[in-house]
């Protein structure tokens, strides 16, 4: 007795080639997400220790500084691209890294040279610089920063993700201590003032 030797029929060997087909796809995808999850954790530690540390001015940065019994002085000021405050009788006022308290020390002691005997001074933020949320989202641009946002806030102020947009996490450019640091985090990571995201186009 001669046994025959089985051949699929043709529309079985297509079920075969489709089922593969998938599995492929799916290792794919399975990896890359694998990656972006990997990826979460920026190159360099100061990328996230700078959120725990006091706030910064840098240009684009306005800040409120109130000189009590003093009302020709008390008045927003903005830190200009060179990154100083224009103050009335002495001058330009370094404000790049540096925090509020800080320029707060430096007008009193230069007031206290000549100009007023004892002052009291005190320097808060007024307006901070801008965020900028470009790639795959509704409304790539420039956006007001508010303490506290987060990725999602800022993907939602500019107007959510597109089809094509992959929703796993961001790119996020960060000035740290004059260095341009850049981190891939989830969703829910703060978002810094001046920060630039980046919302990638997914592979599938």
């Amino acid at each position: 007795m001669y046994s025959v030797p089985f051949s699929p029929s043709p529309a079985t060997r297509n079920r075969h080639r489709a089922a593969l087909r998938k599995v492929a796809i799916s290792t794919l995808l399975g990896l890359s997400l694998l990656g972006g999850c990997a990826s979460y954790r920026p190159v360099d530690e100061a990328f996230h220790a700078v959120l725990q540390q006091p706030y910064a001015l840098d240009a684009g940065d306005s800040v409120r500084i109130t000189v009590f019994e003093q009302k020709e002085l008390t008045n927003s000021y903005a830190v200009d691209k060179a990154g100083y405050i224009a103050f009335p009788l002495i001058g330009s006022v370094q404000a790049r890294g540096r925090t509020p308290k800080q320029i707060e020390g430096d007008i009193a002691a230069r007031l206290q040279n000549g100009y007023i005997r004892d002052p009291d001074v005190s320097v808060e933020v007024d307006r901070y610089r801008p965020i900028f949320v470009m790639g795959e989202v509704g409304a790539a641009g420039q956006y007001v920063y508010v303490p506290g946002m987060t990725v999602q806030n800022a993907i939602a102020l500019a107007g959510g993700f597109t089809a094509r947009a992959y929703q796993g996490n961001a790119d996020i450019t960060r000035a740290v201590n004059g260095q341009v640091l850049n981190g891939r985090v989830p969703l829910s990571d703060p978002v810094m003032a001046g920060d630039t995201l980046y919302i990638r186009e997914r592979l599938f």
